[in-house]
């Protein structure tokens, strides 16, 4: 009964791991200045679907 207790916490830290890593991703992110590249090619796709672009 120990192991399948051990196994399912085991399996509750996996998610956890993986939001760590995505939140790290974000801030590294955010440091090198991704959102604003980001923000940038989204107003150029948009001014081009109207016409201006």
């Amino acid at each position: 009964m120990s192991k399948f207790i051990k196994k399912i916490e085991k399996n509750k830290a996996v998610p956890f791991c993986f939001l760590a890593v995505a939140v790290i991703m974000i801030g590294v992110g955010l440091v090198r200045g991704e959102h604003l590249v980001v923000l940038q090619k989204a107003v150029n796709i948009c001014l081009e679907c109207i016409g201006i672009g």
